[in-house]
């Protein structure tokens, strides 16, 4: 992509990005094995389960569990559900960046979670009605870092990839989108701060950074 093709569109990531539901999907899986006698400490779990991809198929081969990753993935999902019925917290500054947004730019959720679970906190959170599309896991064939989903959200936007920017927390979630086509703003947070951005555009301290102006040296919407 040239320095000079104008940004039409921002593709959010969902957990550690937008809403702090990282702990919660720890808690979930942690809740699910603790029936088989095995405890995932979180600096396991941010290793292995947030910086790559393949947590379930991991837990599955460590520690010898009588199913297979489908099955845990299910059981968590159940689980994970019922933390989140609850209440996510949004990630700082989630909501007043939508806002700021939203009028200039088309707005999607790009998530390797489910439709029920995306729906779930982005309802509660009042946060629906600022975008303009949400792409989730059942939407896409292959997960990130694949780049199916980013590509799915740009199709959902009426833009083409190039046309986009991401907004990752995740080094997978980096790739993903680059091998969309798109640049991507890192904005790490607390269990991914130590892992690598390289190829970010830009990296961030948190979403209140995200400004329209920042966006505007890409290129400015038409």
């Amino acid at each position: 992509m040239s320095g000079g093709d104008a940004i039409l569109g921002v593709c959010f990531d969902l957990d550690g990005t937008l809403v702090d539901s990282e702990r919660l999907q720890w808690e979930a899986y942690r809740r699910v094995l603790a029936d088989h006698g095995i405890d995932i400490g979180l600096d396991e779990y941010r290793r292995h389960f947030i910086a790559v991809a393949g947590g379930a198929e991991y837990a599955c081969r460590r520690y010898a569990l009588p199913f297979d990753a489908a099955t845990l993935r299910l059981r968590k999902a159940a689980v994970y559900h019922e933390l989140i019925a609850a209440g996510v917290p949004p990630m700082p500054g989630a909501r007043a960046c939508l806002e700021r947004l939203h009028d200039r730019w088309r707005l999607a959720v790009v998530t390797n979670s489910t439709r029920a679970e995306a729906t779930t906190i982005l309802d509660r959170l009042g946060l629906t009605a600022l975008l303009h599309a949400v792409v989730t896991r059942e939407d896409y064939a292959a997960a990130k870092p694949a780049p199916d989903a980013y590509l799915a959200a740009a199709v959902a936007l009426g833009l083409a990839p190039q046309a986009c920017v991401a907004v990752e927390d995740t080094p997978r979630g980096l790739a993903a989108a680059h091998a969309a086509g798109m640049r991507v703003v890192a904005v790490p947070g607390e269990l991914t701060a130590d892992q690598s951005f390289d190829g970010a555009w830009r990296r961030l301290p948190n979403l209140d950074a995200l400004a329209a102006a920042l966006l505007g040296e890409i290129g400015a919407p038409a």
